[in-house]
């Protein structure tokens, strides 16, 4: 409960400040002043609040968390042993072990141990004098396992896992900033489609009541009122299409919006702001891209399977490892004071060696040359990737020169249309030209201003689509 209080207070501050905005899907929500939500602001929630953000966050701790278990493997440890059997008032033994160890990079370890066994039925080569024995010594292999060994390479391949999530947790969050930049840009296609039809729906409701009134007059036939009143209503009915369009976009886009836990939707008075290209580029941070091949070198799926390459090195290293000859030596002095350095004499010691070698083979050598296959599939697949990567980078980049000149030309094609409508009005207004002339000449602005709306849109999206295929993002997050 004291957590909860501590935290209130900010969520109330964050409800207060989106509250312009956003609201909560209640059919008795107050209506409020028109505002905007520009793309900026938007993303920036998107990356602070939204659940996947916190998912990938955990993708990246999972490799830390990996690394840490890796790493426990070096760890002194100590262990104790305690073996006891009486009965019938008879101490059969009583055996004690102590071990202390200290694991070393290569297969080395060092170990100091305590023994105290008595017992009537004590195995004889577990005797020790009176008050018990000390070891101090090391172990260690000559040749398997004394470059590498399974502890070593453990490690080794968690610090590539580590680098490994570290880039999937950049792809993922790369790819919820570009489906998020998506759903914005669709929602002010909507909005701006739906301003469109508002606006033609207005002129022809406009001109309906001119024509009503000149009827009235006789200067024309009631046959007119129809023509304007269908031209009207299929204005209706292109913006009512309009406004269930621009109603699904905003849905889509309040997936990607949250405060905290709490998802949240925008309300239909908010309208979206049309991002410029510099500022655009400023956001997704692909302003100062210039050198493909640096980035190709960074990109997080390739930096991804590099990760995976390299821990396939050190599978195959152990591998090769297991071909040679298993060769495991201790040795341990052994005195009976503990206090008594120079007691530890090489007269008195402890020793063991064990040898094991395949004959064949067989088993250790598959092992290997299946190792060798899957670095060279994951090479290939590599090399496909970056050559992928490289070619949608240059088709999107020709994508949007293509659709910067075609924005070019439908602006100036909007202006000419605008003022063949604006000829064919005053036309009108003196008796020279029809009704059924004004409204062709209307509709063809009206697609060419959904074209040109189109097309804007389209030309976001590739520069959204191109920040996709960068791979770029930032690593760090907003807490």
């Amino acid at each position: 409960m004291i957590a909860m209080k501590n935290i209130m207070p900010y969520i109330y501050l964050s409800a207060l400040y989106l509250l312009p905005y956003l609201g909560y899907t209640q059919k008795n929500t107050t209506s409020m002043l028109e505002t905007t939500l520009s793309f900026e602001e938007y993303l920036g929630y998107v990356k602070k609040y939204h659940p996947l953000m916190k998912q990938a966050e955990i993708t990246l701790n999972i490799g830390e968390a990996n690394l840490l278990k890796a790493r426990g493997a070096f760890d002194p440890k100590i262990e104790i042993d305690y073996d006891r059997k009486k009965f019938k008032n008879i101490e059969y033994y009583d055996q004690f072990n102590a071990t202390f160890k200290i694991p070393t990079w290569y297969g080395i370890e060092f170990k100091a141990n305590f023994e105290e066994n008595t017992g009537e039925f004590l195995n004889p080569n577990l005797s020790v004098p009176d008050g018990g024995l000390y070891s101090a010594g090391i172990s260690f292999s000559l040749a398997q396992g004394f470059f590498i060994n399974e502890r070593m390479a453990a490690l080794r391949k968690a610090k590539f896992f580590k680098k490994q999530t570290k880039a999937e947790r950049d792809v993922l969050v790369n790819h919820i900033l570009y489906k998020a930049s998506k759903a914005y840009f669709d929602w002010l296609q909507n909005d701006i489609e739906v301003s469109i039809y508002n606006t033609y729906l207005e002129n022809a409701a406009n001109r309906l009541k001119a024509i009503e009134r000149s009827v009235e007059t006789g200067d024309k036939a009631a046959i007119e009122i129809t023509e304007a009143r269908i031209t009207m209503q299929n204005r209706k009915l292109m913006l009512e299409a309009a406004i269930l369009k621009k109603r699904k976009s905003i849905l889509l886009l309040s997936n990607f919006l949250w405060i905290n836990s709490t998802p949240i939707e925008i309300r239909n008075n908010v309208t979206p702001i049309k991002p410029e290209k510099q500022t655009l580029e400023s956001i997704l941070f692909i302003e100062k891209v210039t050198d493909l091949s640096l980035l190709l070198e960074n990109h997080p799926k390739l930096q991804s399977m590099d990760a995976k390459i390299d821990g396939l090195y050190v599978e195959r290293s152990i591998k090769r490892n297991k071909i040679l000859p298993k060769i495991d030596l201790q040795y341990n002095f052994l005195n009976t004071e503990i206090d008594q350095i120079s007691g530890f004499d090489t007269a008195n010691y402890k020793a063991f060696v064990n040898f094991s070698f395949p004959l064949f083979l067989r088993k250790e050598r598959g092992d290997v040359q299946l190792a060798n296959l899957k670095l060279e599939q994951i090479k290939f697949e590599r090399q496909s990737t970056s050559l992928q990567i490289q070619n949608k980078i240059e088709a999107i980049n020709a994508e949007i020169n293509s659709l910067s000149n075609q924005n070019t030309l439908i602006a100036d094609i909007v202006i000419d249309y605008k003022t063949l409508v604006a000829a064919e009005e005053r036309k009108f207004s003196l008796g020279e030209s029809s009704l059924f002339l004004i409204n062709s000449r209307e509709q063809k602005l009206i697609d060419a201003q959904l074209k040109e709306n189109s097309l804007m849109v389209k030309e976001l999206k590739a520069t959204a689509k191109l920040y996709n295929a960068l791979g770029i993002t930032k690593s760090e997050l907003p807490n």
